[in-house]
């Protein structure tokens, strides 16, 4: 993944999904802890610029781990872009916020959605697999 000033969060997203089809990332406004949703009042558009967040962001390249963990994955975010992303899993429609599995791999969660969507047509909605205050 290439990161850069210029960047949207869409940018990342894209990247992000060409790895990893049956996941994909939400940007939002506040952190979070391991095994903890995020408010969906608290996301943030898809055209945000990076800059905007962190404007002194410089280029950055990383190389993705498939066999790190989803909560590995969002704490080296926002340790080195300062973004508080949200990893979700394709469920059949549904994408769900990976709260519960965050230990999983990005692999393994990318496998699990892949087999439950598996001849499953319907366009998938968002939402959280637990109560999140």
């Amino acid at each position: 993944m290439k990161i850069h000033q210029n960047s949207t969060f869409q940018n990342i997203l894209d990247q992000f999904s060409i790895l990893f089809p049956y996941l994909k990332l939400e940007i939002y406004g506040k952190s979070h802890k391991d095994e903890e949703g995020s408010k969906s009042e608290d996301q943030l558009s898809h055209l945000t610029l990076l800059s905007e967040i962190n404007p002194s962001l410089s280029e950055k390249e990383f190389n993705l781990d498939h066999e790190m963990s989803v909560s590995d994955f969002e704490k080296m975010i926002e340790n080195e872009l300062s973004l508080h992303v949200q990893v979700f899993r394709k469920s059949n429609s549904i994408w769900l916020q990976t709260t519960a599995t965050d230990h999983w791999s990005l692999k393994k969660q990318n496998e699990k959605g892949q087999n439950s969507t598996i001849d499953y047509k319907i366009e998938p909605i968002d939402i959280t697999d637990f109560d999140v205050e």
